[in-house]
């Protein structure tokens, strides 16, 4: 049932959430930042205690093979389906991004870092459906507890999970794709200015948060308050990155980590994009969650599903026509859509006020209001949903995916952002509606209540078992600078 009053569920959010971000604290350890592998978030976390070692992997349930089983297990087959991948990363390389990856020192500011915006505590993403990037006034907060600061605008598109990322099967990175290693070549915003030891499209994704001015660089005015990486023109990716490398470099701590982490560089030559390297290796590790029940299915242990979970897979594969877009091994076709999703914030492009998506960067009408399509590990964990964060309830995204011109027509905001000050931000009007539809992907599929049900319990299978904790223990008890972004507001 919506809930007409976003300031209500906005309190009642804090409430639901406030017992995990105060679990969080038994999970963090005592002493400093890990070294190594043996020493950090490995021995620390989930993978080496946890689930992997008791369940299904090490004792899988026997079980006969029904005709539903049969049944979907020749639906995957025949869509390419396989268990998801977790490639093996270099300890000392994880490591050293367990550490950047929730240190602030890479932000202008110095008062956001990676895990600001896809945070453990907020399943990878941040529980918004637009980001507050740098100039927050309250540090160390995120999610609902975060404020924007004065004169500052929301980030353009919702903040994604970063599960599973770091998959071979990755050839984009981004909503509209910007990142991109298809074909074998890797195209980027910053063209010929990309490292060329950056050939893995997370590698190269993480060079450019730190480059955004509304994530982590900082406005023009930052500059007046000692900025310096704000100063830089917005296409100067080599003096931004230089700037960065210099402060990490420069602290004594980083800099042996470094040393050790890539003794085949030339301490000259380290430089950000070997803080790329590093945290693309710890988030390849620590959010590569390979053990949902359906992945388990996948595998061969036919008890991991629920048979709703696995009427509703038959139903993803078939009749609701999911699989049109979420399909292969990442649920993601890496192409783009447009869905008719309802515009909401400040937009990317600056003569319009509106997000044009895919058509941003190829100019091709064709590609107006288009979004790459999202993978689906963890889905029900990682709202708000699409790529403005529209829709506050899996039962609202399918609704809008089985009938998206209805859904575009009867949008209301206020029934679905947790963020007040986006209500006014919201451009859906009828020219508006119209201009959208004009080159939307509607397709109407009618399905029973009971099938979605069964189709809401097929996303709730694609979870990893006891996330939030496996989640919780990745955060380290420092970081070398002494800006640790633990999410507690400490």
């Amino acid at each position: 049932m919506p809930i007409h009053h976003s300031a209500l569920l906005r309190a009642l959010l804090a409430i639901f959430m406030l017992p995990f971000f105060c679990l969080a604290k038994d999970f963090r350890t005592s002493s400093g930042w890990p070294a190594t592998r043996s020493q950090g978030y490995k021995s620390q976390g989930y993978k080496s205690q946890g689930y992997k070692s008791q369940g299904y992997k090490a004792q899988p349930r026997q079980s006969q093979v029904s005709g539903t089983d049969a049944k979907l297990r020749a639906v995957l087959q025949a869509n390419g389906v396989e268990a998801i991948d977790t490639p093996a990363q270099d300890p000392k390389h994880a490591a050293l991004g367990n550490l950047l990856f929730f240190d602030r020192i890479i932000c202008g500011n110095n008062d956001t870092a990676c895990a600001t915006c896809h945070h453990p505590l907020t399943s990878t993403s941040d529980t918004l459906s637009l980001g507050v990037g740098t100039g927050s006034p309250n540090i160390n907060e995120v999610g609902i507890f975060r404020v924007m600061g004065e004169e500052r605008e929301f980030v353009p598109r919702n903040s994604p999970d970063i599960f599973n990322r770091g998959s071979v099967h990755w050839t984009s990175m981004f909503w509209d794709s910007r990142v991109s290693t298809a074909g074998g070549v890797a195209t980027s915003p910053a063209g010929a200015a990309l490292p060329s030891e950056l050939v893995k499209p997370l590698q190269i994704q993480a060079m450019f948060p730190p480059t955004s001015r509304d994530e982590m660089r900082g406005s023009h005015e930052d500059v007046f308050n000692g900025n310096d990486v704000a100063a830089f023109a917005d296409d100067d990716f080599t003096g931004i990155w230089g700037a960065l490398s210099a402060r990490v470099m420069d602290n004594d701590i980083y800099r042996s980590m470094f040393l050790d982490a890539f003794p085949e560089v030339p301490e000259a030559d380290l430089g950000f994009q070997h803080v790329a390297i590093a945290l693309a290796a710890f988030e390849t590790e620590a959010f590569g969650m390979d053990d949902s029940p359906f992945d388990e299915f996948l595998r061969g242990n036919t008890q991991a599903m629920s048979p709703a979970a696995k009427r509703g897979a038959l139903l993803f594969y078939g009749k609701a026509g999911c699989v049109d877009c979420h399909s292969g091994t990442l649920l993601t076709d890496q192409l783009h859509h447009n869905l008719a999703v309802p515009q909401i914030g400040p937009g990317k492009n600056p003569l319009t006020g509106l997000d044009h998506g895919r058509m941003g960067i190829t100019a091709d009408p064709a590609d107006e209001f288009a979004f790459r399509t999202p993978p689906l590990r963890n889905v029900a964990a990682t709202g708000p949903w699409m790529h403005n964060g529209a829709f506050s309830s899996l039962e609202d995204v399918i609704e809008h995916h089985l009938d998206p011109k209805k859904s575009l027509r009867n949008y209301r905001a206020r029934w679905q952002l947790i963020q007040p000050d986006l209500i006014p931000t919201v451009v859906n009007g009828r020219t508006m509606q119209d201009w959208m539809l004009d080159t939307a992907e509607v397709v109407d599929v009618d399905l029973s209540r009971k099938e979605k049900s069964d189709l809401i319990e097929f996303l709730h299978s694609l979870t990893a078992p006891d996330l939030a904790a496996r989640l919780q223990a990745l955060i380290p008890a420092a970081v070398p600078s002494g800006m640790l972004e633990n999410g507690l507001g400490e």
